[in-house]
Order: C-alpha cells, then sequence, then structure tokens
C-alpha cells in the first residue's frame, strides 16, 4: 500500500497522546536553536526560512514568533496538508527530490528539513541535496534518524541508513556539518574555523 499523509496521519503522530513522539515545548527549542544557528553564520537577523516535507507546517508559528516578520515558505507532497493549510500557511505541493530542479527567485537563510530523509529512497535524497545546496544562504537542518539511533515513530517506510552514508551525501553536495543537525552553506566554507565543523571520531 502507497503511504497517505492525510489528515488522520497528521492527528495520529503529532496530536495523539498515545503516538506523538514530540511536543510543542520540544518543537520550540529546536526551531530557537536552528534560528540561533543560522543568526550567528549570517551575523545577522534570519529573514526566510524553506521549510521541505513541512507536513502542516508546524515550524511557522515558533519561526515567527521568534522573528514577526520572516517570509515562510513551506513546501510538503501531503495534497492534505497543500489543500487545507497551502494558502493560510503559505505551503506549495513538491517532493524533496523535486529541489533538484525547482528554483524561487531568492536563496534562503534557513531551509530546514526535519523528520523527511530516512522515508527517502537514495536517489531522492541526492536530488534534493543539490538544490539545499545551491538555495541555502546560511545553515540547512537536516533532522535525520539512522541505524544507529533509536526510533520512535513512524516507521513505515524507514530506511535503516547509517550516519556515514548521510554525511556522504551532504559532503557530496557540498554542505559544512557543524552539529546538532545543523550544515553550513558551501559558500560559508571560507569564512568559519576548523573545529566548529563536526566530524566523527575516526
Amino acid at each position: 500500500m502507497t503511504k497517505t499523509y492525510d489528515r488522520a496521519y497528521f492527528d495520529k503522530w503529532y496530536r495523539h497522546p498515545a503516538h506523538a513522539v514530540g511536543s510543542p515545548a520540544e518543537l520550540r527549542r529546536k526551531v530557537a536553536m536552528a534560528v540561533a544557528q543560522a543568526e550567528y553564520y549570517l551575523g545577522r537577523p534570519l529573514r526566510n526560512v524553506l521549510d521541505v516535507g513541512c507536513g502542516e507546517g508546524t515550524w511557522r508559528a515558533p519561526l515567527r514568533a521568534l522573528r514577526p516578520g520572516l517570509d515562510y515558505r513551506g513546501l510538503d507532497a501531503s495534497e492534505y496538508a497543500v489543500a487545507r493549510y497551502g494558502r493560510s500557511r503559505n505551503i506549495g505541493l513538491a517532493r524533496f527530490g523535486q529541489l533538484e530542479h525547482l528554483r524561487f527567485d531568492t536563496r534562503f537563510d534557513l531551509i530546514v528539513c526535519s523528520d523527511v530523509l530516512h522515508y527517502l529512497k537514495p536517489a531522492e535524497v541526492r536530488a534534493g541535496l543539490i538544490g539545499v545546496a545551491e538555495m541555502v544562504e546560511g545553515v540547512a537542518f537536516l533532522e535525520v534518524f539512522t541505524s544507529r539511533d533509536g526510533v520512535d515513530g513512524d516507521l513505515e517506510g524507514f530506511h535503516l541508513r547509517s550516519p556515514d552514508w548521510y554525511l556522504r551525501a551532504f559532503a557530496a553536495a557540498g554542505l559544512l556539518p557543524c552539529g546538532s543537525h545543523c550544515y553550513l552553506a558551501p559558500r560559508l566554507g571560507r569564512r568559519i574555523a576548523a573545529l566548529e565543523l563536526a566530524r566523527r571520531p575516526a
């Protein structure tokens, strides 16, 4: 069966107390961390965000609570999410892999892709990362879980890949790891100190 990201899916995994794995407080902390990382490396306040695989756009409210004038743009493959929230939360219909060719009239200070990549096939991950690297101005927050992690929540279609698999894919796209699921835009590489980059022990 094809997995369907409809209202029942979001109700189960994001709102039902027996299944939801995150909390609003945890999300606020995560958003604050990503904003702080991006602003530190950009050296200025955040102006815009692209949220890929955004679902119902749950990052939008905490982002705009921190930066009220911020321009938020979401993308998701769920027809339900786009039909329900597309206009009010600025969410368009697109899959991660389409970022290989999809471009906008600006680059983004922060690109978010949270809890998505481990559900995608390798070719789509690699294709989408091309667009992420080309469109990110500051930091990409790429939250992904691997074969080394204890994973809760939706396991249907989950791909158990090693941390090194993702690090190689991110490096091939030119993204530079700076810790806590954050990756610097390739254009920032000449401005950072060596030990700002996160490396796994040999």
